[in-house]
This record gives structure tokens, C-alpha cells and sequence, in this order.
């Protein structure tokens, strides 16, 4: 069989119906849906589709490590629920209930940082304390599991973004110049990110191996 046909062999009604299903249709629809509501916001097509510093004309490393810092967030989410997707899971597995709650609350965190939310639309007074009281429920109702699991990289995650949040609320009244003050939280708040990242992907690692091997088994029951 040569390589073309190969390839031909690919072009099965499945395989079109799956990739419709799953990523074509709700790709468009997403697509389509962001152009209207965009344009009933008052953006033209152009400020919808150009990238910002496309339109603004500056420099595409504008907000480099912010935008970094976006990322990070979205691979915590990511590696939370690709583990969730990778696994056959038993009812509420506290394994499992930590990996969701962990991916939806790294998504949030990752559309908070991407759209500003808490600097443009949500004040920080409002959001940072429910922040602080979900991180404490984490705590408080899977502590054992975060223990098992790595509860240094939880701590030290949690400890970096807590210091982002505390030098923003006292860098008026730190002897240091605003930029300094500024790279001091934004500091923090990366490598908070960065650890969130680890910590997340140390939940969705633990002994994935023995889980994968054995899907039929929940891995609550392999642990």
C-alpha cells in the first residue's frame, strides 16, 4: 500500500463526524458568535481579528510577561483537565473533585489576567477575598489529598500570589520607586503563576501511570 492510499484511508465518514462534532462545528460557532457580539460592542471587524499591537502599531513584545503570565494559567487549566478527560474516574473521587476544581479555577484566573477583570470590571476588593476563601476551601476540604499529592507547592503558590496582593496594597507606601513597587507584584504574581502551574500539573501527574494502565479501575483505588 503506498502512502497516498495510506492517507486516503483516513477520509472515513467517522472520522469526518468526529472532527465536525468535536472540534469544526463548535470552532465556527465560537467564531461566528465573537464577530456578532463584538460587533454589537462597537468593534469593527478589523478590532475584532487584528492582534493589538497590530491595530495600536506598537511593539508585538508589548506586555510580553503578562501575556506569559496568561499562559501559565491556561496550561494549569489545561493539564487539570486533560487528566480528568485521560481517566475513568469513580463518583466523586477526591482526586478527581481537586483536579476540577483546580481547572476551573485556573481558567478563571486565566480570563481575569487576559480581559482585566479584576482592574476594569470587578474590583479587586470583591474578588481578591473570594480568591482567598476558595484557595482556603481547597485547603480546608482536600488537604489530605493536596498532602499526598505536593502541599509545599501549594503552599509556596499560594504564599507567592498573597505577596503580589500585598505589595500592590502597600506600594504607595513603600520607599521604592513605582516601577520597582510594580516589578516587585508583578514578580510575584509570575512566579505565583508559575507555581499554581506546577502544582497543578504535580495533581494531574500523580501516579498517572498506574491510572492510565488501568482505566477500568478508578485511581482513588490504585492510591
Amino acid at each position: 500500500m503506498s502512502r497516498f492510499d495510506g492517507l486516503k484511508a483516513e477520509f472515513t465518514a467517522e472520522n469526518f463526524r468526529r472532527f465536525a462534532i468535536y472540534c469544526c462545528i463548535p470552532a465556527v460557532i465560537f467564531y461566528l458568535v465573537s464577530l456578532a457580539a463584538m460587533g454589537l460592542g462597537g468593534f469593527t471587524l478589523v478590532e475584532t481579528l487584528r492582534d493589538p499591537a497590530q491595530i495600536t502599531k506598537q511593539s508585538s513584545f508589548l506586555g510580553f510577561v503578562s501575556s506569559i503570565g496568561a499562559w501559565l494559567w491556561v496550561a494549569a487549566a489545561t493539564v487539570c483537565f486533560f487528566r480528568i478527560a485521560a481517566v475513568t474516574w469513580n463518583d466523586n473521587d477526591p482526586h478527581r473533585m481537586l483536579l476540577v476544581l483546580c481547572g476551573w479555577f485556573s481558567a478563571f484566573l486565566a480570563v481575569d489576567d487576559f480581559f482585566l477583570i479584576h482592574d476594569r470590571f470587578i474590583t479587586e476588593g470583591i474578588l481578591i477575598p473570594l480568591y482567598a476563601l476558595f484557595v482556603g476551601y481547597l485547603l480546608r476540604k482536600y488537604y489530605t489529598k493536596i498532602k499526598e499529592i505536593d502541599a509545599f507547592a501549594f503552599l509556596m503558590a499560594g504564599g507567592m500570589l498573597a505577596m503580589s496582593v500585598l505589595v500592590d496594597a502597600v506600594q504607595e507606601i513603600l520607599p521604592i520607586s513605582y516601577g520597582l513597587s510594580q516589578a516587585l507584584e508583578e514578580g510575584f504574581k509570575f512566579v505565583g503563576a508559575a507555581s499554581w502551574f506546577y502544582f497543578c500539573y504535580r495533581i494531574a501527574a500523580y501516579r498517572l501511570t498506574g491510572a492510565v494502565t488501568g482505566q477500568s479501575q478508578s485511581p482513588s483505588a490504585s492510591e
